[in-house]
């Protein structure tokens, strides 16, 4: 490219010094920049640059100017995003199970080039996570954005949905058949992408890991079932169906160790549960869930300190689920 067109360019490279050679610890002097410029084949006098500066200090990026010894050092003063805030970015998207490691290297890539040079470093960390399974489904991507379109658009979707066997290979469910929905909400809950939808086969809610879903495909179709979603309530919804199973719902009293009603209170909120206090070491709680063996399994984590009491179905279930489960692993023995 001929220097003269370099010329036009200019001002857009000097943006981009700036942004990635200085931070608030960092900054640099005009003959840098001109240096820096020069490497590009653009021509710059120090007359010009201070224009520029000023220019782009017009234009919403904030450049602060100081001193240092003999010399004058500019430097972004404030970005779009804090050091702080890509840090947390980044941990949030090193932390999640359904981005895959090579996804989460590509997104950390692209979050670098918000800051300078020097922060970009500071992004290179390393968050550990006890039991993080990074998803071995790279088209997740993909489907998450083929599922936002045919919400946006109003359009049913098309996939195969399946689960893992033993040969630890992906399986197909309904003999490989198409599944057919109208798609209305995606939900993250407990660490992967669950889709909300209508099946107007069953006509009920339903939900889907996207990440068990493939060849998704937007259908011609309208979506239907507009009128359950109308008071739909999607965090009450996911409370409800812990672990994404699903089961009989029922207003539950458990008797609990007052030191565990923090476990509570973070699981089902603040606001959905009821507390009686019975004495200083315990108390009773109420709150709507579906009793299926995995809120069954939750409780029965807590050991001593949680013990179901209400209703009879609920304290039925449990009951049964623990004589199953001493059968399984004594009476065999």
């Amino acid at each position: 490219m001929a220097r003269s067109e370099n010329q036009k360019l200019k001002l857009f490279h000097l943006r981009r010094i700036l942004l990635e050679k200085t931070d608030g610890k960092h900054g640099i002097t005009v003959p840098e920049i001109i240096d820096e410029l020069e490497k590009l084949d653009i021509k710059a006098e120090r007359k010009t640059v201070y224009t520029d500066i000023a220019l782009l200090d017009e234009t919403g990026i904030k450049i602060k100017k100081k001193k240092k010894d003999q010399n004058c050092l500019y430097n972004v003063e404030s970005r779009e995003f804090e050091i702080a805030e890509l840090k947390l970015l980044v941990d949030a998207i090193q932390s999640t199970k359904f981005i895959t490691r090579k996804k989460s290297d590509e997104l950390i890539k692209k979050l670098e080039g918000l800051c300078s040079v020097y922060e970009a470093g500071e992004l290179q960390r390393q968050v550990y996570v006890h039991g993080r399974i990074k998803n071995m489904n790279e088209s997740i991507y993909l489907g998450v954005d083929s599922i936002h379109d045919a919400i946006s658009s109003n359009r049913k979707i098309s996939f195969h949905y399946g689960n893992w066997n033993i040969r630890k290979e992906m399986e197909l469910k309904k003999n490989g058949q198409l599944y057919t929905v109208s798609p209305w909400a995606l939900t993250w809950s407990n660490d992967n992408y669950y889709l909300i939808a209508y099946d107007s086969e069953s006509a009920m809610i339903k939900h889907y890991r996207v990440d068990k879903m493939t060849d998704i495909s937007v259908t011609k179709d309208r979506r239907e079932g507009e009128e359950y979603f109308k008071n739909f309530n999607l965090a009450d919804y996911t409370r409800k169906n812990i672990s994404m199973f699903y089961g009989e719902e029922k207003k539950v009293t458990v008797e609990i160790d007052n030191s565990i009603i923090g476990v509570f209170i973070d699981r089902f909120g603040k606001d959905e549960i009821t507390v009686m206090q019975c004495s200083e070491e315990r108390s009773l709680v109420r709150f709507e869930v579906n009793v299926n063996p995995q809120f069954l399994g939750w409780i029965f984590s807590l050991h001593d300190k949680a013990r179901i009491i209400g209703p009879e179905s609920a304290v039925r279930q449990s009951k049964e689920m623990v004589t199953h489960l001493v059968s399984q692993y004594f009476e065999k023995s």
